[in-house]
């Protein structure tokens, strides 16, 4: 038995029909096509599939689909404008805030949520939002410059 959902992803209105188990991951991967969010664990404890749920970070896998019915969802592919980069991404380039880049899509989207609530975080607020993404490549060092370069080109636009 599947059930009819509306949501919005990455600015438009999308229908599918789901079943009640399917996780949020499962629909962006599969029906929607939206690859940019990778599953890692299926656990939630790598992060690598976090997205924004009307604007906050979520981590994707621990979602259901129906639970976001009438909501609005941002994935990796949603943040680009155009062919302009997001700050965090452009951050994350400049910064070298990736190797592999298995884990990239949900660190940035967890850096955009960070940075949607606190513009300005220290260090430590860094790493706390951080705990639940893992990397297995970059020691952090990098990301973490990302994220506080991404915070001082988002706060220059705001001026």
């Amino acid at each position: 038995m599947t059930t009819p959902l509306k949501l919005k992803v990455n600015g438009r209105e999308v229908a599918a029909e789901v079943e009640p188990q399917t996780l949020l991951v499962e629909l962006l991967r599969g029906p929607l096509a939206l690859t940019g969010t990778h599953v890692g664990c299926d656990t939630s404890q790598c992060g690598a599939c976090t997205v924004l749920l009307d604007g906050a970070a979520v981590k994707s896998c621990s979602v259901l689909a129906v639970q976001c019915a009438g909501r609005e969802i941002t994935t990796v592919e949603g943040l680009a404008r155009g062919e302009r980069l997001h700050p965090v991404q452009e951050a994350f380039v400049a910064c070298h805030g990736l190797q592999c880049g298995f884990c990239t899509p949900g660190m940035v989207m967890n850096a955009v949520g960070l940075l949607a609530e606190w513009p300005n975080p220290d260090d430590n607020e860094i790493a706390h939002a951080f705990e639940g993404n893992l990397c297995r490549c970059t020691g952090y060092v990098n990301i973490v410059e990302s994220v506080r370069q991404a915070a001082r080109a988002i706060a220059e636009v705001s001026r």
